[in-house]
């Protein structure tokens, strides 16, 4: 496939008609392009403007591509940005944009997403610990992006907006040819030291950013401990009285695409990286040095932990582990001087906030699209207690799947037996995604009664039938986790040309988080699900799918192992190439179109539906 061509843009100022114009033109001449994205001040720096620009953003001027941008600040920022955080289609962690109208999104803070196969990461705004909604950054913002950017792969673009400031990374012209750069600009003064150490520690190929009022692509840099080089541009505002460009045009294969050879490439003038200048700055004055792991370390941990939910164990008695709660892995493993809580990281993927479930508190208040309560603590006090029928009644009233619980979202239940119902999952992955779910509360499917397996096969080839009808074949999956929450076997349509490759997606995924999957071959599931529960440890997690031949794949985690919970939804969301929905919350519609989507389900479901 060909590379994707992106357009890169300085600071709007709200000009949307001389942008699009341009974008046109460009377009028409070079293109086509398949996205533009806009670093530095996006909104008007006038009212005067404010009319052209809401134009746009109501749809009365078309946006003719994709368009993302930084920042959220200028007039008429506040109220078009809170209107869209407050928009159903962009609850959750939106970390490819918030829609604001159509082909434009806002990238909001921090993030990391594929666009086009290309790893693009942002920070928008400059640094502040006042609490000041709009225009900054915080420490949240910056550890997250840490965390994201220590997963596996190398980042295409970075993208940062130096808000107010003319923040761009302190030291990017050292060591750079003085012939090119442009008059006036030095680290003086307008330059950030933050921007600096995460473009040292991410190392993105691209470089962007905005606001200093001049074009500059700085000369390509190696990057400490990568082979692949770093090249900086830094783009004019759009209307700029000097006439500096503005825009420009990329055309980088993604580096997932790239062989070893391709991505180690050096140009004749690459420089050494203009950002060791700095440490070493930093560290010959002694009143600045820390302990040697002071400066690693904070990309893990965030918090003090509240009182409440100190707990003994391994590392700082009183930090938690950014890193392992927001992405399930850490990789300092044991080495990491901050607790690894696995309770914390399953309130995370329960939808819980991650600054109460860190802090024990939000400053974001209704604002925020996120739980403030602990979704399990109910259920875990009633598991420390007997079986009795109070402590079940109260377990019930707290979980999500229970159907005597006020929390259950009956308005997506489409079908219900005696020891099983199905229902439509909160996040979708595709659409016809299922859940086929105990009626008691079962910590997992696989150690039922015999009548219970019977129905919840009957199930299984009533959605297969469904699936079939519409040229799908079926993959089955369950996540066990040990800490005894209620089961739910996921059932996910996948197109039958794709089939063929289930179990290598899965294979392969396995081997990069480092363990094998056990295959258990069989001719129908009844057979492969009573070999599953031979292997079964109701003391340890456990993952297993089940692939459209009958094949069943497990693993069970191991006591200190990292796994993520929702392995087998992000597997299957890069199998359909959907990776963007590989985390639930991505893809949450309102109430009302669950309705839709579920009664949509019954009606076609019905002639297939077990309980008819």
């Amino acid at each position: 496939m060909a590379p994707p061509r992106i357009l890169l843009c300085g600071d709007v100022l709200g000009r949307m008609n001389q942008l699009f114009k341009r974008v046109q033109s460009v377009n028409k001449s070079a293109g086509p392009f398949d996205a533009l994205l806009c670093v530095g001040q996006f909104f008007p720096d006038s009212p005067d403007r404010q009319e052209e620009f809401m134009d746009y953003v109501e749809g009365r001027s078309e946006i003719p591509l994709p368009t993302y941008f930084i920042g959220d600040y200028g007039v008429g920022a506040a109220k078009v940005l809170i209107a869209a955080s407050k928009d159903c289609v962009n609850q959750g962690f939106k970390m490819d944009g918030l829609k604001i109208s159509n082909n434009l999104f806002w990238l909001k803070g921090s993030g990391k997403f594929t666009l086009y196969g290309l790893s693009v990461v942002y920070l928008s705004g400059r640094q502040s610990s006042n609490g000041q909604q709009f225009g900054t950054y915080n420490q949240d913002d910056v550890d997250a992006l840490r965390a994201l950017a220590e997963e596996p792969g190398i980042v295409d673009l970075f993208l940062t907006y130096p808000f107010l400031t003319n923040e761009w990374p302190s030291g990017v012209t050292n060591r750079a040819a003085t012939s090119d750069i442009p008059a006036g600009i030095s680290d003086s003064s307008g330059s950030d030291a933050t921007v600096a150490d995460l473009v040292a520690e991410i190392k993105p190929r691209y470089h962007i950013a905005g606001s200093k009022g001049v074009f500059y692509a700085r000369e390509p840099y190696s990057n400490i401990d990568a082979v692949h080089v770093t090249r900086f541009l830094g783009l004019a505002p759009i209307g700029n009285k000097d006439k500096q460009k503005f825009i420009h045009a990329i055309s980088p294969t993604p580096a997932s695409a790239m062989s070893a050879a391709e991505i180690s490439m050096k140009s004749p003038n690459t420089t050494l990286s203009p950002y060791t200048l700095i440490d070493q700055a930093a560290n010959s004055k002694e009143a600045t040095k820390r302990p040697n792991d002071s400066v690693l370390d904070s990309q893990y941990w965030r918090y003090d932990v509240p009182q409440k939910r100190h707990k003994h164990g391994g590392g700082d008695g009183d930090r938690l582990c950014f890193k392992f709660i927001y992405s399930g892995t850490c990789p300092r493993g044991e080495k990491c001087n901050f607790r690894h809580d696995t309770d914390a990281r399953e309130q995370c993927l329960r939808g819980v906030c991650l600054d109460f479930i860190i802090k024990g508190k939000c400053e974001k208040g209704p604002e925020c699209n996120f739980k403030h309560s602990l979704q399990s603590e109910g259920e875990s006090h009633s598991h420390r207690r007997s079986a009795s029928e109070n402590a079940a009644a109260n377990r019930s009233k707290e979980c999500w799947f229970c159907l005597s619980s006020p929390n259950v979202e009956s308005h997506l239940i489409v079908s219900i037996g005696e020891h099983y119902y199905c229902a439509l999952p909160k996040g979708p992955l595709v659409q016809d995604h299922a859940l086929i779910i105990p009626v008691e509360h079962s910590p997992n499917t696989i150690s039922l009664s015999p009548e219970s397996e019977m129905e919840l096969g009957k199930f299984q080839s009533s959605l297969k039938l469904y699936y079939k009808k519409q040229e799908k074949e079926t993959v089955f999956f369950e996540w066990v986790s040990k800490r005894g929450t209620h089961a739910n076997l996921q059932a996910v349509p996948i197109p039958s040309s794709k089939a063929a490759l289930v179990q290598e997606i899965f294979n392969l995924a396995a081997e990069k988080l480092g363990f094998k999957l056990l295959a258990i071959k069989s001719n129908n599931s009844s057979d492969g699900r009573k070999s599953l529960r031979t292997q079964f440890d109701r003391n340890s997690s456990f993952f297993y799918v089940e692939l459209p031949g009958g094949t069943i794949l497990s693993h069970i985690v191991e006591e200190n192992e990292r796994f993520p919970a929702q392995f087998g939804r992000e597997v299957l969301a890069g199998l359909l190439n959907i990776a963007e929905k590989a985390d639930w919350r991505n893809c949450t519609p309102g109430k009302d179109e669950e309705v839709k989507m579920a009664e949509n389900f019954k009606k076609r479901f019905e002639e297939f539906d077990p309980n008819q």
